[in-house]
């Protein structure tokens, strides 16, 4: 009976994404997480441009991390943008016209120039959770058969006393809001792949010259009652297959809608194996 309840594959699996997909509308938590395009048989999403922009900045800053400390900003990290870029330039990005493309990718710019000028802790040790297939993942309830994954932008290592600092980019313009789950679903990751203890969080505001931005630690058993809770609602809503949108259509699931219905315009493939698509006015 214990391997088939630690069947990974039959596990309901829980991102911060993904949770935080359901409390704005189980409908929408539907259409990203749970249905796959009878024809593709992959999940979809929807490009924008803000997301086309967190996306290739979220790239830049992850291909340092695997660099030696004195190799990072050996090459301005502005000239990878223009790597990075190519994946999501023009429709690809959801942009409207070249003019605002040309807006967003200032704005990615301006954003790597002030890490470069405030490095910080990208100059320092980092450590990486163990994965597999690229995503770090722990059986948050084997009872539950729930699986929580999701990917930590930076974690610090530091030296002094051999903790590590959870660091979350922000390439969006408002801050993160106090009752988000981000730092209690990256704590409980850390604290359960790997061994060091976790002694400070920050988010980093990469429009904002020197963004580095302390937040309180959420407590461990806090955070596994605040996760458990939102688990257990969307684990019963797959069973009674229930998901439904309290006002018939609201601005998150309305999007997604219109690509369920045919829509939308299909662009490309993401990392994650989704058909992504656009949405034109």
């Amino acid at each position: 009976m214990e391997n088939i309840k630690k069947d990974k594959y039959k596990a309901v699996w829980l991102s911060h994404s993904s949770i935080g997909d359901y409390l704005k509308c189980p409908r929408l938590y539907f259409l990203r997480n749970v249905y796959k395009d009878p024809v593709s048989g992959h999940k979809f999403t929807i490009m924008t441009p803000p997301l086309a922009l967190g996306q290739a900045i979220h790239e830049v800053v992850e291909s340092l991390s695997t660099l030696p400390v004195g190799e990072r900003l050996e090459i301005s990290p502005i000239k990878k943008l223009e790597v990075a870029w190519k994946k999501i330039e023009g429709e690809k990005g959801g942009f409207k016209n070249h003019a605002q493309e040309l807006e967003y990718k200032d704005r990615g710019r301006k954003m790597l120039k002030n890490l470069e000028d405030n490095p910080g802790p990208i100059l320092k040790k980092a450590v990486k959770l163990k994965s597999e297939d690229g995503l770090p993942y722990f059986w948050f309830s084997e009872e539950d058969n729930i699986i929580l994954c999701g990917k930590i932008d930076w974690i610090e290592h530091i030296d002094t006393n051999d903790s590590i600092h959870i660091i979350d980019f922000k390439t969006g313009r408002n801050e993160e809001d106090e009752t988000s789950l981000q730092l209690p679903i990256y704590l409980l990751l850390a604290s359960n792949i790997q061994k060091r203890k976790i002694s400070k969080a920050s988010y980093w505001y990469l429009e904002k010259p020197d963004g580095l931005t302390p937040v309180k630690l959420p407590e461990v058993k806090d955070s596994v009652e605040r996760v458990g809770k939102i688990a257990s609602r969307i684990k019963l809503a797959r069973q009674l297959n229930h998901f439904t949108c309290e006002t018939n259509g609201c601005r998150f699931c309305t999007p997604f809608e219109r690509v369920f219905r045919s829509s939308g315009k299909l662009v490309g493939l993401s990392d994650y194996g989704q058909d992504i698509y656009i949405l034109k006015d």
